[in-house]
């Protein structure tokens, strides 16, 4: 019976170690803007990245009106008049990553992964650095790339431009747990 029971739980753990679906515990996405006059940043923690450790593959779904903002003209500045929110709600990337990563393995991996990013109604091909760390269960998605705002014909009233830069940072952090159905 003990051997039995050890089995089981040898085979339960290694499907969880194993699994090939894995989705965000946790994510946030960081948005800045280095200005003249004052610094932009915003939080968002309802953004939905989604893995697939056998092919790679990578979809991140982030939601434009979850970036929270210091201050709330802020934020509905960001929301009503440059990424209209109402008429573009996400921000959506589909990538691979480009390396070979051993999901079995605890340890780090200096990553790129290669796909597109849909933001306003506009989709380019992008290649962004990142990190992997498989540590346990859980697999540590990072990385911090810059947008061009005018590549996705994100427009800023000439009264602003001075307040928010051409390239904004974003930063993603994420901690993804294998998928199980419920």
């Amino acid at each position: 019976m003990k051997k039995l029971f050890l089995f089981l739980a040898g085979i339960t753990l290694s499907t969880s170690i194993f699994a090939q679906i894995w989705m965000a515990k946790t994510c946030d996405v960081c948005f800045f803007s280095s200005g003249p006059i004052e610094d932009i940043k915003a939080d968002n923690k309802a953004a939905k990245p989604i893995l697939n450790t056998s092919t790679g593959d990578i979809q991140i779904k982030i939601p434009m009106s979850g970036f929270v903002f210091e201050k709330p003209l802020m934020q509905e500045h960001f929301n009503e008049n440059y990424v209209e929110t109402e008429k573009f709600p996400n921000a959506v990337f589909k990538g691979k990553i480009n390396e070979k990563v051993d999901w079995t393995k605890d340890g780090e991996s200096k990553v790129t992964i290669t796909g597109k990013l849909n933001m306003h109604g506009v989709e380019k091909d992008r290649t962004i650095d990142g990190k992997v760390t498989v540590k346990g269960t859980v697999i540590i998605l990072s990385t911090k790339f810059f947008i061009h705002i005018a590549d996705y014909n994100i427009k800023v009233p000439s009264l602003y431009v001075k307040n928010i830069a051409e390239d904004v940072e974003i930063k993603l952090d994420a901690s993804l747990e294998a998928f199980k159905k419920k």
